[in-house]
């Protein structure tokens, strides 16, 4: 059965009332392994209605996907005396370390600004930003520092047209999450807009962790450091042991 159909079956067991999200991922897990290289997420869904399309404005689906939200020390460089060196740094409360928005058109056409302070849909909204210290200028500078730097990592991804909406009833995106993501619950986001208004919202939550030998080592540096280090150390020994000793066989 495909997943239109699929759609179909849900919306005709659901009570209707007004416009609603039904939506579906295309996996809810995502293995960080040794060889991982990325993982690519399809996010499908369909819009429940109790009533005929409305007419007048179209429907517009946004798509939010958030990784985990932890503090980041944005440091800002100079040069001095011929290098360049760490001179004034501003911690940034809360950033998603994986954000990416998703729409059928170009943001400011499907959300209004007030919706998008409220629901803190864009990335600079998605960051939380108290401000910078005494003596520290231009603090909105090492926010979109922060932003530049992720987005050039492929950690911050905007797609304005990539959500396809079929008869303003069916729509499917896809968010590609890079390499370099961390673990942790990644927070998926639907929203149904007309005229800029949030109409209906749906989230849920993709689980991204690492498992096997990766889990492995992650778990044991984080909970006993020392057994890691003697662990790291030795392993380092037998190499360069067995890289002298393949040299000396090699010689002879």
């Amino acid at each position: 059965m495909g997943w239109r159909a699929l759609l179909l079956l849900i919306l005709l067991a659901l009570p209707a009332r007004g416009e609603e999200v039904v939506a579906g991922l295309s996996q809810t897990r995502v293995a960080i392994t040794t060889n991982f290289s990325g993982s690519e997420i399809l996010i499908f869904g369909a819009v429940k209605r109790g009533a005929p399309i409305p007419q007048g404005q179209p429907l517009h689906v946004v798509v939010t996907v958030a990784g985990p939200h932890t503090p980041v020390l944005v440091r800002r460089k100079a040069r001095r005396f011929g290098i360049w060196v760490n001179t004034d740094a501003v911690e940034v409360d809360a950033a998603p370390s994986f954000y990416a928005v998703a729409t059928t058109g170009t943001l400011t056409e499907v959300l209004n600004d007030t919706e998008d302070l409220r629901h803190k849909v864009s990335i600079p909204r998605a960051i939380r930003s108290v401000g910078a210290p005494e003596g520290v200028g231009a603090s909105a500078d090492f926010t979109e520092a922060l932003i530049r730097i992720r987005s050039r990592d492929g950690l911050y991804q905007m797609h304005p047209g990539a959500v396809d909406l079929r008869e303003q009833t069916l729509f499917r995106t896809s968010i590609a999450l890079p390499a370099n993501v961390t673990e942790g619950d990644y927070t998926t986001r639907i929203f149904l807009t007309r005229d800029g208004a949030v109409v209906d919202a749906y989230q849920t939550e993709i689980g991204v962790r690492k498992v096997g030998l990766e889990r492995w080592v992650f778990t044991l540096a984080h909970n006993q450091p020392l057994i890691y280090g003697i662990l790291s150390l030795a392993i380092a020994i037998a190499a360069g042991w067995g890289a002298s000793a393949a040299f000396r066989m090699l010689r002879n």
